[in-house]
């Protein structure tokens, strides 16, 4: 007769972790319940495909690098009533990564938008999606180490990998040729192919004169700034409200 014991290590053997950790309570949930074979096996098929979906999307979530873990049900739309909640919610349902679209989150600082992007990170992830958030300043320190040793292709694969890409604090300084040049790399090459979500304290009229180089700055910006959702997040500062009383 087989006995839980004996069943134990081969299903550790078959990388069934699931099945293995739960497979002693829903056997003495089937002796009570009496359950036909067919469905105490679809007991334990669900066991193990929900620990395998809660697994990849800790992976995917930590793929990410978050600079937080952010969530749009916790986020306070009643301290800024003019934030657009409903578009919000319709952008967390994932249908401008399906579209290969872009987003483009444009306010001033401390409203909500780097919680708002991580937000719609965080469905994305749920939704078995690769994300990827990085600052601006990050990414272009990255490429230009990558123009240095000679890892420049190598490292601009991962910013282009992503089904959706988070660039948070775009123009918030002035950028170099090379700089400009990374940038169009990225989002040309994401264009119409994966989307993008971009956070800034500008206004979008204003992005052409951070760029040395009118052509470049006007391919960038096209595929950028036209076929994005602009999303205008306005109203007071969380952080003003966070500190600490003196």
């Amino acid at each position: 007769m087989a006995t839980i014991d004996l069943l134990q290590p081969k299903l550790r053997q078959l990388k069934l972790s699931g099945m293995h950790d739960a497979i002693s309570a829903r056997v003495e949930e089937a002796r009570t319940r009496g359950l036909d074979p067919l469905d105490f096996l679809l007991v334990l098929l669900d066991d193990e495909l929900s620990r395998r979906d809660s697994e990849g999307l800790a992976r995917r979530i930590q793929g990410a690098h978050f600079e937080e873990l952010c969530d749009l049900r916790d986020f306070e739309f009643s301290f800024n009533p003019e934030i657009p909640k409903a578009r919000l919610w319709e952008l967390a349902t994932g249908r401008f990564i399906e579209d290969h679209m872009s987003v483009l989150l444009c306010g001033p600082t401390g409203v909500g938008k780097s919680f708002v992007a991580q937000a719609l990170g965080l469905a994305a992830c749920r939704q078995q999606r690769r994300v990827l958030f990085t600052k601006v300043a990050d990414l272009l320190a990255d490429l230009a180490g990558g123009r240095v040793d000679g890892s420049w292709q190598t490292r601009l694969k991962r910013y282009l990998k992503p089904d959706l890409l988070i660039l948070d604090d775009f123009g918030m300084r002035e950028y170099t040729l090379s700089q400009t040049e990374d940038l169009y790399e990225i989002v040309s090459r994401r264009y119409r192919r994966s989307s993008l979500i971009v956070t800034t304290n500008r206004d979008p009229k204003d992005f052409y004169g951070l760029f040395p180089n009118p052509v470049l700055a006007e391919g960038l910006l096209d595929r950028l700034v036209n076929s994005a959702h602009l999303i205008t997040m306005l109203g007071g500062s969380y952080r003003t409200q966070q500190r600490p009383a003196v």
